[in-house]
């Protein structure tokens, strides 16, 4: 694995991956941080292309990742993040509507789409941070629900389809 840093105006950004695509985005100034493990070698030069759009992604200019992806993760989890990258730009959904949509029926469907949402190797690009609670309250995300505000503010300027919802 490969690894790189990029800034943001959410701060320093790891970025971690191979040549099958990127597999980690840790915001370094998060609650949870990533760490660099022993065998990945550091690549400056690596993933030009994320770098682009995550630059384009903060200024305004994109609403859609064309990035090459490759998550580890089981396959239910593979799903629930598939998922969260058809919630469109500047759109919030629920965890129980992602549930429903695929086809976890029982009560306990949004909050197994819960906590997959917040094992999301991805943030930022697969947009996590576009899940809100059913009460259309400003709920859980693993960057903290500063950086949740800050993203759902920035797709709302550019999109003007939402208000920001308020923590509860």
């Amino acid at each position: 694995m490969r690894y790189t840093n990029t800034d943001s105006p959410l701060g320093e950004i790891l970025l971690v991956g191979d040549e099958d695509g990127l597999s980690y985005l840790y915001r370094q100034d998060s609650p949870r941080p990533g760490e660099v493990a022993p065998a990945w070698v550091r690549d400056d030069d690596a993933f030009p292309d994320v770098k682009r759009q995550l630059a384009e992604y903060f200024a305004g200019d994109r609403t859609e990742f064309d990035i090459r992806l490759n998550p580890h993760g089981s396959a239910f989890q593979l799903r629930v993040w598939s998922a969260l990258t058809e919630i469109p730009y500047g759109e919030t959904t629920s965890y129980g509507a992602i549930a429903t949509k695929l086809g976890l029926t029982t009560y306990q469907g949004p909050r197994a789409v819960g906590r997959t949402n917040g094992q999301n190797p991805l943030p930022i690009v697969v947009p996590c941070h576009r899940v809100i609670g059913a009460d259309g309250s400003l709920v859980g995300y693993g960057g903290g629900l500063p950086a949740k505000r800050f993203l759902l503010a920035l797709e709302a300027t550019h999109s003007g389809l939402f208000a920001v919802p308020s923590a509860q």
